[in-house]
């Protein structure tokens, strides 16, 4: 079989698993969603990373006490929803901006295999949809504890929290002040911390 190397010689009619993904080599990162390939987005904006860094500036010292671990993307998190864990059975891989997993029976050298017990997206131009409904019914599914999703344009970040199995709305953050983490208590960002541009 021909090697893939690049993003246009995949089949997106068909569906792939964590076996086939680990086989490609191009220079895009993709993530599959149950079995279908997303098609990979533009590079982050330089407001996007500037977010991204300053989440992991007031997440990472709380980190150095803890047993949980913080991993930005490139990062695959291999979920599944039961059943074998072969890498022929799982069919999503996603690569959040930022996930804390406080599990570490759930890392390997590849990356995280379940649910991670905190996510946050970042949406960027072009892939609202993605984070807001396909990525929010994911991991509400796959069990992910709190989920974030930053909003740029607006500085809002929406935090989620999963109850008895569905996502509530803990609150929306659109001006300065703590945002607490309901995943690791005593742990609250600061919004104004988020959103500062240099």
């Amino acid at each position: 079989m021909e090697p893939i190397t690049q993003f246009s010689q995949l089949d997106l009619t068909k569906t792939y698993t964590y076996a086939d993904y680990l086989t490609w080599k191009f220079d895009e990162f993709v993530e599959l969603i149950k079995g279908e390939v997303m098609r990979p987005m533009a590079g982050p904006s330089r407001r996007h990373q500037e977010y991204s860094t300053n989440l992991l500036r007031q997440i990472l010292p709380v980190m150095a006490g803890s047993s949980c671990r913080v991993y930005h993307a490139p990062f695959d998190v291999r979920l599944t929803t039961g059943g074998a864990n072969g890498d022929q059975q799982i069919r999503t891989v996603v690569q959040p901006d930022i996930c804390v997993v406080c599990d570490l029976a759930k890392l390997d050298d590849r990356g995280c295999l379940g649910a991670p017990d905190w996510i946050i997206e970042i949406v960027s131009p072009g892939n609202t949809t993605r984070d807001t409904r396909i990525k929010y019914d994911l991991y509400e599914e796959s069990g992910v504890l709190e989920y974030w999703i930053v909003y740029p344009g607006v500085k809002t970040v929406a935090a989620f929290t999963l109850v008895a199995g569905q996502y509530k709305l803990t609150a929306e953050y659109t001006e300065p002040g703590p945002i607490p983490v309901a995943t690791l208590p005593g742990l609250a960002l600061e919004w104004a911390g988020i959103f500062t541009e240099d």
